[in-house]
């Protein structure tokens, strides 16, 4: 894939830090990727480190999103101008389901059942977050309220039950 260099200003929306694509090179990436809809996934560097992150598109405008693990105190620097590399990735970022998580689901197939209608974010979401967890206890236990929300008794990771 071929990368593409530009200078962009930081803007804010919300809490949320972003620089908009020219585009010019929203128009190649759009062709790498082979749509010009929905969330394109790309790599770069900002201020020569590197990141992964992708595109949306948000009340009109295309926009790249600077998290603070891609420019540090990055909501704090709106108005500084930075250095951006971007490609289209085309990389799997698929997250699998920790296996503990798929046991618990085939051990409870209410809880299976409802996590299958779940929109693609919502499972990806909840995928991600047990995943994440270092210890075997805080897995353990966050697989529990998973189940628990699942089956509309209880909260988790923020949502309320279903």
């Amino acid at each position: 894939m071929k990368s593409y260099s530009f200078h962009a200003t930081i803007e804010i929306i919300g809490i949320n830090p972003y620089v908009q694509v020219p585009e010019i090179i929203l128009t190649e990436i759009f062709n790498q990727a082979g749509k010009n809809k929905g969330h394109i996934p790309v790599t770069g560097t900002i201020n020569s480190l590197s990141y992964q992150q992708t595109l949306l598109r948000y009340s009109g405008l295309w926009r790249l999103y600077i998290n603070t693990l891609m420019l540090k105190n990055s909501p704090q620097r709106v108005g500084e101008t930075i250095e951006v590399t971007i490609e289209f990735d085309p990389s799997d970022r698929t997250i699998k389901p920790h296996p503990k998580l798929i046991e618990a689901l085939k051990n409870n197939l209410d809880a299976k059942s409802r996590f299958d209608t779940l929109s693609p974010s919502m499972q990806k979401e909840i995928v991600r977050y047990v995943s994440s967890l270092k210890t075997e206890e805080s897995r353990n236990r966050n697989i529990e309220r998973a189940i628990n929300f699942l089956l509309g008794k209880s909260t988790f990771i923020g949502k309320r039950t279903l």
